[in-house]
């Protein structure tokens, strides 16, 4: 019984063994077929092959050479024993003990450092992959291309060489020493066999060599290193660290050379002599003779000196971040706005951003997510062309969150199985707000209600932001779709999406790799079944292409039907010569304070372009790389490595092409550079005579960084208004704007950048001088007092300049949040232009308020808004009501249209034009009796009462259908 025991044990442990060692292999299968469900197969065998391929060579390299060297070492002392201090001898240690140990050691250096290895995939494959960038550098004159793709394999192979030799002759040393066989005579020289001796000179000689190819490299690498005021080679690089780099590199190697010429010799006096003399030599032209230079030559004439090295700094630093082409202009700022000017940029005026994204989202989320499992993660800013109107748009995804899930209901079957996935959007305009002060909705409610013309055949969202789980589709059982009044709608998946898995031998794989023996003993799966994972955007490109970098915002996109997200993709590097990292800057604040932005770009990184635009469809998780950047020669070496993968900008439909656009965190991080490099006079960049910084503002009740904003507007001799990406500038130390600079995402303008600088000797208020005459206001500081003493925060959004016909205009919206709500409602708008400043209900009355009594109509009457022609003379329907068309058209004397709340009643004729208005006829049953529900509805909304709120809506809709 206990030998049968014994045997169960030693099964089980075998058992659990061959199960953990099967755990790389069935990730790889897992992995293999999700990458061939998603077209992408040939990827992920080719960078699998390259990786074995890279591992095997430096396992074999590494072990071998260093078990070669320790066996020699070895047999050349076969007849020693192994001793420790003090001459105790070891002879009764077992000589295969000691092989079996040194082997374990070896074999776990080899592994290691074959993992390391591996992941170096890319850079080999970009080595023999390069592009020449046409463009030389000033001092060695040698293509870009070399230092982007060559030089980081030479450095990596140069270091992998390095430690293979600097750790095999410690190995052999050591043995050495232990076998007692390095000894000294008399006279404290060395003594030492011919042949061990031939073996460790051997080894230090391969050791000097690749010291010496290591300092040769570093003179390339003093491109890309600070040695002072200059970034890259400066006078001293050039004149003492590249002689002193030479100079190490020639010694080193005719060290080497003496050493190989003298193997006979039987002590080490020479090498001893050769290292000492290295060493000072290395003291002498690599410490002494630079800091000689510096000191005495340059430090007393330094801008003379570095003058020319700065401009290099300067000019390649603006290419590598792609503002060398920014087209600069005088903007000379002028008080001479009239109405007539704002009725002439009516397109800018009705795209001006009144609903900043943050209190946005609260009041998304409190109206919108209509249960409690479902989450708007953030809300992106677009634009569309509705009823022929331009107009920047405000969405958010509404998806499946299933932590929201109650308790109770957090099952597998519920997580996995039933609630699969989100469902719609959400819509709004940037700059509409109804009478409580919420945003008018183009798109809402489930299933999905719009007031505008939009395509969206599957409103399901399986891949989203907050997708993180994996799911099941193609099951026995259906899957929730949405909310009903009294039930809930179901549906089944339909899409091309996710891994197939019929058999039970691939469940039983998906159980082991995820870890879920629900998966192998559901009674749920069906042969049609399919896994979905890998559903974050996010998670969903980076295991596609894991070699470039990403915006930290995916955006929503509404083209062709489909819901689909767009991500920016870059390429970087961190070896363009004289390119200034970019690091957060100890001189001036950065705008970089999302930590997923900061998570885009290392210290090191000095080089970016907006290379590749990634679209995931919503419902299908496909994946398309688009180049956008075909001139960018890092893009066209993956390119050459991944032909499968990249796919021109041309096949993008003009559906989806049309949404494009300039990515904020690319935007951020060319500013965050501008502030300084703007300047193209060395002197002047020397002095630092014309830094910038971003400017402040009062966001809430905190001083904060004005960041880059969206806006629709018509540039300064422009015809059409486009959409841009703006950022102020001004001086540092100084609240005085300098300057503006935009960005562009619409047709042949697009990637262009444009800077607006104001004249040196005009004084242009900045941002937080703005916010200063703001609070100096006796009016607005009053109603701010009095709204906090009622107990609602007042909630200062973002101040926007809005250039306007060679003018400035300060908008800034104000919201109301009680204290126990989640709901913020946009409640007045100042307005600042020249010495007025103005708070008003809308921005309408602000405008009116500065420019005159005559209220500026933001919508002219031959474009209508949508939601119908009775728009024009009423405000947009509220989101809780649906938009009524009209049958008859109402003639201009016709009277007003009603009230949001209240269906329009249509007259039977058309009444002539000089007739008098007709008398208002009494409400109907079912009209009043709405009317009593929308009041009740929005007792309820104040209240909180989102269960009665959602009943209230329900009566009230089916009362409008019947007055239709």
């Amino acid at each position: 019984m206990k030998y049968r025991a014994k045997l169960l044990a030693l099964a089980a442990v075998l058992l659990v063994l061959v199960i953990v060692a099967l755990k790389p292999f069935v990730h790889l299968i897992t992995e293999s077929w999700w990458f061939d469900a998603i077209g992408f197969a040939s990827i992920f065998w080719q960078r699998w092959r390259w990786q074995v391929l890279i591992w095997l060579t430096t396992f074999l390299g590494y072990g071998l050479f260093l078990w070669g060297n320790y066996w020699l070492a070895m047999h050349h002392t076969r007849q020693q024993p192994i001793r420790l201090f003090d001459d105790q001898s070891l002879e009764s240690l077992s000589e295969t003990v000691v092989h079996v140990c040194v082997a374990a050691v070896v074999g776990l250096i080899s592994v290691t450092i074959a993992g390391m290895s591996a992941d170096t995939w890319d850079t080999i494959l970009k080595f023999l992959n390069a592009t020449q960038f046409g463009q030389q550098d000033p001092v060695f004159q040698r293509d870009l291309g070399f230092y982007i793709f060559q030089l980081p394999f030479y450095e990596g192979l140069q270091r992998w060489l390095f430690s293979l030799v600097a750790i095999s002759l410690l190995t052999v040393g050591l043995v050495y020493l232990l076998k007692g066989v390095i000894a000294t005579n008399q006279r404290g020289a060395m003594q030492i066999q011919p042949r061990i001796k031939r073996h460790l000179t051997l080894l230090l000689c391969l050791l000097l060599f690749l010291l010496g190819w290591q300092f040769w490299l570093d003179r390339y690498a003093l491109l890309y290193q600070s040695g002072g005021v200059v970034f890259g080679i400066g006078y001293t690089d050039r004149y003492a660290r590249l002689l002193a780099n030479q100079i190490m590199s020639l010694a080193c190697a005719t060290v080497a050379v003496l050493l190989l010429l003298n193997l006979r010799r039987r002590n080490f006096s020479l090498e001893l002599r050769s290292g000492l003399a290295l060493l000072l030599l290395m003291g002498v032209v690599h410490g002494g003779l630079p800091w000689f230079m510096q000191q005495f030559l340059v430090s007393p004439t330094e801008l003379l000196k570095e003058k020319p090295f700065l401009a290099n700094n300067i000019k390649l630093t603006q290419a590598a971040y792609d503002l060398s082409a920014v087209q600069q202009e005088q903007y000379q700022p002028q008080a001479k706005l009239t109405r007539q000017s704002i009725q002439a940029n009516a397109d800018t005026i009705r795209n001006i951003r009144l609903w900043d994204y943050r209190p946005l989202l609260s009041t998304y989320r409190q109206l919108q997510e209509i249960r409690l499992y479902y989450k708007f993660s953030d809300v992106d800013i677009d634009r569309y062309t509705f009823n022929d109107t331009y107009q920047q748009i405000v969405l958010s995804a509404r998806e499946m969150s299933h932590e929201r899930l109650p308790t109770e209901a957090q099952t597998w079957v519920n997580q996995h199985l039933k609630y699969t996935h989100g469902y719609g959007l959400a819509m709004s305009p940037v700059n509409q707000v109804s009478s409580d002060g919420l945003p008018e909705f183009y798109v809402k409610n489930i299933p999905p209600a719009s007031n505008v013309k939009l395509d969206i055949a599957q409103p399901e969202i399986y891949y989203g932001e907050e997708t993180d789980s994996y799911i099941f589709t193609g099951m026995t059982t259906d899957e929730f779709d949405y909310p009903l009044s009294s039930t809930n709608a179901f549906t089944r998946y339909d899409g091309m999406g996710g891994v197939k898995i019929p058999t039970f031998w691939q469940r039983l794989l998906y159980a082991y790799d995820l870890k879920s023996l629900q998966i192998l003993i559901s009674n749920y799966f069906a042969p049609s079944a399919k896994i979905h994972y890998y559903r974050s955007i996010k998670q969903r490109i980076e295991h596609v292409a894991p070699f470039l970098k990403y915006d930290h915002d995916p955006y929503l996109v509404i083209a062709d039907g489909h819901l689909q997200w767009v991500m920016d993709a870059y390429t970087t590097s961190e070896y363009y010569p004289y390119s200034q990292p970019f690091r957060q800057s100890k001189e001036v604040e950065s705008i970089l304070q999302d930590d997923q932005q900061r998570a885009l770009v290392d210290d090191n990184l000095n080089y970016i372009r907006n290379s590749v635009k990634v679209v995931v469809d919503a419902y299908d998780g496909s994946l398309k790389f688009f180049v956008a950047d075909e001139a960018d020669p890092v893009i066209q070496t993956y390119r050459k490595i991944f032909p499968q993968l990249f796919t021109g900008i041309e096949d993008v439909s003009p559906a989806l092409r049309e949404h494009f656009r300039y990515p904020m965190d690319l935007f951020k991080i060319q500013m965050q550079m501008y502030l300084t490099y703007h300047m193209n006079d060395p002197e002047v960049f020397y002095n630092r005579e014309d830094q910038w910084r971003f400017p402040k503002q009062v966001y809430e009740d905190s001083d904060v960084l004005v960041t880059p904003y969206y806006v629709i507007m018509r540039l300064p001799q422009e015809q059409q208004p486009e959409f841009l990406m703006i950022q102020p500038f001004t001086p540092v130390n100084k609240e005085n704007m300098v300057a503006w600079i935009a960005a562009r995402s619409n047709g042949n303008g697009a990637g262009k950048l444009l800077l607006y600088e104001f004249p040196k000797q005009s004084l242009v208020y900045g941002p937080r001088q703005i916010e200063s005459r703001i609070d100096q206001s006796p009016n607005i500081s009053q109603q701010f007092t009095l709204w906090s003493q009622a107990g609602s925060r007042v909630i200062r959004g973002d101040l926007l300049v809005i250039p306007i016909d060679e003018s400035l205009l300060y908008i800034e919206p104000i919201y109301l949040r009680a204290e126990q709500s989640e709901l913020p409602q946009l409640k007045r708008v100042i307005v600042a232009y020249d010495r007025s400043v103005v708070m008003e209900d809308s921005l309408d009355k602000a405008l009116a308020a500065v420019f005159g009594p005559e209220q500026v109509t933001p919508l002219p009457q031959n474009n209508p808004p949508p939601g119908g022609a009775a728009a024009q003379s009423s405000p947009a329907p509220k989101p809780s009501i649906p938009a009524v068309e009209p049958t008859v058209k109402p003639t201009p004397t016709a009277a007003p249209a009603a009230k949001p709340s209240i269906p329009a009643v249509e007259p039977s004729a058309k009444p002539t034009p000089t007739a008098a208005p007709s008398p208002k006829k009494p409400l109907s049953p079912n009209a009043k009796a709405a009317l009593d529900r929308y009041r009740k509805a929005q007792a309820a909304l104040q209240k909180g009462d989102w269960e009665e709120y959602g009943r209230q809506q329900k009566a009230l809709e089916k009362l409008l259908k019947k007055l239709q």
